[in-house]
């Protein structure tokens, strides 16, 4: 069969369960889709994609960065993306997973950053000039990487799968277009009216032996420039629910923890909440998106700095991919570690950024955005540890927990 003849929506997801284990859903052949191609449809959108799981449907899709257009006029993007803002298929239920109808590799795959090591020195050159004129505290600056395609690619998505296993993945064909999300990031976890969330800042390379690898850990766990970047984006983010949680229900139950993944360390932190009675996933998402931890801090200057600084629209990358359970429990992810592919052109993209704080440097930046490149670069070799991830509401950070004082300003 035609994977680009058969325009069918065919939608994955291997999130964690209730027990933190890796669960697969599939679906297919929606019942009807909810699409918004303009800001003025995003909300609406999801309102009703939040009405059909309450009508006892299944509801799953994406949201693309630029669909905050919805939420703020303040926000600023470059350009726009050739995906719908916002795409949710309604499913009467799960269906069969859908094997790859080939075994082929993805040693073929060539990937080239469009911006180069220059262009990119300059951008935090002017990143920090902004932080040190008191404009922004950080910002998260991301860059892409380009390459062709042509092949299987849900072939493609279980091999990548298989270098980062956990996590939030999903893969989505819709249309021509192919979404191959490996992001260990949680956006948010709807359970009843419990929010919880999990921003990521921080990042270090895995070690090639073990003692090295802890000693990776150990100095990320001890960095005051990467715990400084965490603690800002958990105020951010503190901020942002407070404007739809119950009174004095926001908390940090785990703060500066680190979670070990194939090619590199990540510092997570916690983030919980009692939602107000009434609030709905469109309220959630003018709250909270996009998340913070790939805008920077204050969310509104941040995106402008990002509007004017990076060369392209990011679209689903930076936005969100998730689920919603019959019923109105969801889940989404940020998606980071996340490739599109167009495969009518054979084109594929993958976005990958760092945070930029007034203590980063240009050469140490570049490093970590190769480091998170490796996923989609790296032989299968195991790495040293891995710690799978749990589900947000059990798992418990390898830090010790505390919560900070003071609220980031928007």
């Amino acid at each position: 069969m035609n994977a680009v003849a058969d325009d069918t929506p065919r939608l994955r997801f291997d999130f964690p369960g209730a027990d933190g284990v890796s669960e697969t859903l599939c679906f297919t052949a929606p019942c009807r889709t909810l699409v918004a191609r303009a800001p003025g449809e995003v909300a609406q959108v999801l309102a009703q994609a939040d009405a059909a799981s309450r009508d006892g449907h299944w509801v799953a899709g994406f949201v693309c960065y630029e669909a905050a257009a919805a939420f703020d006029r303040a926000f600023h993007f470059r350009g726009i993306t050739e995906l719908p803002l916002v795409w949710f298929g309604v499913f009467d239920e799960p269906s069969a997973p859908q094997d790859p109808m080939t075994d082929s590799g993805v040693s073929g795959l060539a990937w080239t950053p469009t911006t180069g090591r220059r262009r990119f020195n300059d951008d935090i050159a002017a990143i920090q000039a902004h932080i040190h004129a008191g404009d922004v505290y950080q910002i998260n600056h991301t860059l892409r990487l380009a390459g062709s395609f042509r092949g299987d690619d849900l072939a493609l998505y279980e091999q990548l799968r298989a270098r980062q296993p956990g996590g939030y993945c999903a893969h989505l064909a819709v249309g021509r277009h192919r979404i191959l999300s490996l992001s260990p990031e949680l956006f948010f976890c709807r359970d009843g009216q419990r929010l919880t969330l999990k921003p990521m800042k921080g990042t270090a390379r895995r070690g090639a032996t073990a003692p090295e690898d802890r000693a990776m850990a150990d100095a990320l766990r001890a960095s005051e420039k990467d715990r400084a970047e965490n603690l800002m984006i958990v105020d951010l983010i503190r901020n942002d629910v407070s404007r739809i949680a119950r009174p004095h229900s926001v908390r940090v139950p785990a703060l500066f923890g680190l979670e070990a993944h194939p090619t590199v360390w990540q510092m997570t932190s916690t983030i919980q909440a009692d939602l107000r009675p009434g609030v709905d996933l469109a309220q959630i998402f003018a709250a909270l998106f996009p998340c913070g931890s790939i805008t920077g801090a204050p969310k509104i200057k941040a995106m402008d700095i990002i509007a004017r600084r990076e060369c392209s629209a990011r679209g689903v990358y930076c936005g969100a991919i998730g689920l919603i359970r019959p019923g109105g429990d969801a889940v989404f992810n940020v998606p980071i570690r996340t490739l599109t592919l167009d495969m009518a052109r054979g084109e594929g993209q993958y976005g990958v950024g760092s945070g930029i704080t007034a203590d980063s440097t240009a050469a140490a930046e570049y490093d970590e955005v190769l480091a998170k490149c490796l996923v989609i670069q790296a032989p299968r070799a195991a790495a040293p540890e891995h710690v799978p991830l749990a589900n947000p509401l059990a798992r418990v950070a390898l830090m010790g927990s505390a919560t900070p004082a003071g609220a980031s300003r928007r």
